[in-house]
């Protein structure tokens, strides 16, 4: 009996007690992301030219839309990571040689940021280095001990390469937000894909900070013959280079015969 009266005494001074910070991250956050995609699957054919991919959703809250600062919607879609290695050559004596070399222990493949507005003016920098949004901290981790004494000119170098190939992008303004609750962006996927699970992300931010994320894959992958291909390369190297060298061989025949047919008066 003294058990229980105590712990009736002390109950609502537990109730009173403010919640821990796991708690805190517990609870539902004011303004959450509800959001799909038109397709979440992607298939490379002989003729695959690229492909549109529509993410749209919406905001589910159970208050009004708070004042202040209005709502911004960043959209990433990331392809699977590769270790590159980033190499500086110099012309010496009339030869091209490697002057220096920074290992890139995981950079994505392929890489877009859409945005509401401008990525510096919406995204707070503590919360960039957290979620790891804008381009330059999507590339996870340095491989290895550089033998340079300042990587970041080799990285923004790999960056605009990856970019004149259209497979960095960052479109400011891309994201269509309409009335603080809906909104939609259209990402194109270019030519040069690779296969593999890509990384699509959502981020809610209320002055700069992000207030909630959602997260879905898309599959990209080989059909038809290029997967046939694709895995025979893999999976049987040397019948692949026998049937390259014999289709190559049969080609070369077929064109010296049309070209002996043409003479002929």
């Amino acid at each position: 009996m003294i058990r229980r009266a105590a712990l009736a005494w002390l109950a609502p001074l537990l109730l009173a007690l403010p919640l821990s910070a796991q708690e805190a991250e517990r609870q539902e956050p004011p303004e959450q992301i509800v959001a799909g995609l038109s397709r979440d699957d992607v298939d490379i054919t002989t003729n695959f030219d690229g492909s549109d991919i529509i993410i749209y959703g919406a905001i589910k809250r159970e208050t009004p839309i708070p004042p202040g600062e209005p709502l911004d919607v960043i959209v990433t879609v990331e392809g699977p990571a590769r270790a590159i290695t980033v190499r500086h050559k110099e012309r010496r004596f009339g030869v091209w040689v490697n002057t220096g070399r920074v290992g890139i222990g995981a950079a994505p493949s392929f890489y877009v940021v859409a945005t509401t507005r401008s990525l510096g003016r919406i995204l707070n920098p503590k919360d960039d280095q957290r979620f790891r949004i804008s381009i330059p901290l999507a590339m996870r981790a340095f491989s290895g001990q550089a033998d340079v004494p300042d990587v970041v000119p080799y990285t923004e170098a790999f960056v605009r390469l990856r970019r004149r190939a259209d497979l960095y992008r960052q479109d400011d303004g891309a994201v269509l937000l309409a009335q603080q609750t809906l909104f939609r962006a259209d990402v194109r996927l270019p030519a040069n894909l690779i296969e593999g699970f890509y990384s699509t992300r959502i981020f809610l931010l209320r002055d700069g900070l992000v207030t909630d994320s959602f997260r879905a894959p898309i599959e990209v992958r080989k059909v038809g013959l290029e997967r046939w291909l694709y895995r025979l390369a893999l999976d049987q190297p040397f019948l692949y280079g026998i049937m390259s060298l014999a289709i190559a061989v049969a080609a070369g025949w077929g064109a010296s015969a049309a070209f002996r047919q043409i003479k002929r008066p």
